[in-house]
């Protein structure tokens, strides 16, 4: 996935990922970075138990993020029992058989880190930032609980209500996100991609200790994880410290997972929901595939043409929608080209006042067959793929975001270096493929719309913003 895409996304509609306490660190936080990140070389090894390691060399700060990814996420839940991956990544916090909750805690504290995890769709994963001398530490204390946790139904009951409670702030009190369920639910109803990463309240309150229990001994084994450290280390420091502590956990006979596919071109997909929003908007998206279930010039094709439409003030959507005709006060659009499985090529629009949204979803149509049918020329070729490049380069400057790309890339089976090799990639992108890409992909029988409506009884109460 291309950053800015992601991010963009999540700000529009809620929280797509979830974690646990809170979002991922600044590497400021413990150093200052001013140096600009440079490309760095990675070392790759897999343990004799198939636990994958990646380390990508960074001396900027004398820091040291370490990542632990387990291919495990929503979309691997059964149907009633989602939220799983989510509920679970809250339980690898208590007590384990090596260390108490407290002590663990003690020691992020003591060594001056800072730790946390996230699950999505398609992963769990947990991480520490620390001093670059303590990176062992974190692997030492994300060992422990590899497989090794016993949960108690006590402690799932406590936090059950937590997670509700999650649930009702990032959702049921949140008008967009309650309108993104329903959207990607009208929008892919054949793939497990609809599946709320948090779970449904009521598959939530069903979710017993057993099955959490169930899901851990199923899935977190190292032959399902990936370990990203990177940082001020030395890579052969890191392989012996990973022999070291994970060297004798067992691997296990883990589920073959199912790549989420959804297929194109079935009709026009239309809905209406009223929320307690202030301002009429839309969503819209176009069922296509990613560089996991296409080739790559189809996948960066269409990123490319996602940037044509929403890149820069030059761009399609600013430059005709939002300022030649003044029909939005907002409006943005998402590819996610390194997802694993089929996705959406995503649009969201708040129209101003006294536009209707059939009147702006059409507007839209009509920029989107404007961009599809006119040539694409070399210039504006160049500025597209400058400015995807541009921001890839700047979301990478951390080293944070430099473990969150690799471990990413690494669970879904792309190469850890895809994308150091964009820029090599996209110049092998003509534009007469872009155009061929969008005129086939975005069209009105592989399309979805919601329009989301103010309830007149709520209308005063929160705002789309």
């Amino acid at each position: 996935m291309f950053l800015r895409t992601k991010l963009s996304m999540a700000m529009i509609v809620g929280v797509l990922s979830l974690t646990a306490c809170q979002s991922l660190p600044s590497d400021t936080a413990l150093a200052s970075q001013t140096t600009p990140v440079k490309q760095t070389n990675y070392h790759e090894a897999t343990l004799d138990n198939g636990l994958h390691i990646v380390i990508k060399k960074d001396t900027r700060a004398p820091i040291a993020m370490t990542q632990l990814w387990y291919k495990v996420g929503s979309n691997d839940e059964p149907i009633g029992k989602g939220g799983m991956s989510h509920f679970l990544e809250h339980m690898m916090f208590k007590d384990n058989a090596h260390l108490k909750r407290t002590e663990f805690n003690r020691l992020i504290s003591e060594f001056g880190g800072q730790n946390n995890a996230f699950t999505s769709d398609t992963h769990t994963a947990y991480y520490e930032l620390f001093p670059a001398s303590y990176y062992p530490l974190a692997m030492q204390m994300e060992s422990f609980r590899m497989q090794d946790l016993h949960l108690k139904d006590s402690e799932v009951a406590t936090e059950k209500e937590v997670i509700k409670e999650e649930r009702r702030q990032r959702t049921e009190d949140n008008p967009l996100s309650k309108a993104y369920e329903e959207f990607i639910a009208l929008s892919q109803p054949d793939s497990p991609k609809f599946r709320p990463v948090i779970g449904s309240m009521a598959d939530i309150e069903n979710l017993s200790t057993a099955d959490l229990q169930a899901w851990y001994d199923t899935y977190y084994a190292p032959n399902n994880a990936t370990l990203v450290v990177v940082g001020d280390v030395d890579y052969n420091e890191v392989i012996n410290t990973a022999k070291k502590y994970f060297g004798d956990k067992k691997a296990i006979n883990i589920p073959e997972r199912v790549m989420p596919t959804q297929p194109t071109h079935q009709g026009y997909r239309h809905a209406t929901t009223e929320q307690a929003v202030k301002l009429p908007s839309l969503m819209m998206a176009y069922n296509v595939p990613s560089i996991t279930t296409s080739d790559k010039q189809t996948a960066h094709a269409l990123s490319l043409f996602q940037y044509a439409l929403d890149g820069d003030m030059s761009s399609y959507f600013e430059r005709v929608l939002v300022r030649e005709k003044q029909l939005f006060s907002q409006i943005y659009a998402s590819y996610d080209a390194f997802d694993r499985g089929d996705g959406l090529f995503f649009i969201q629009a708040v129209p101003r006042q006294g536009v209707d949204l059939q009147t702006a979803e059409q507007a839209i149509l009509d920029v989107i067959d404007a961009a599809k049918n006119t040539p694409i020329t070399d210039q504006q070729m160049t500025r597209i793929t400058t400015s995807l490049l541009s921001e890839l380069t700047f979301a990478q400057d951390s080293i944070t975001a430099q473990a969150q790309i690799i471990g990413e890339l690494a669970n879904m089976g792309l190469p850890v270096d895809s994308y150091d090799r964009l820029p090599e990639d996209l110049k092998q992108i003509h534009p007469a493929k872009v155009q061929e890409v969008a005129k086939h992909y975005l069209t009105k029988d592989n399309l979805t719309t919601l329009y989301i409506l103010p309830k007149d009884n709520d209308s005063d109460d929160q705002s789309t913003q």
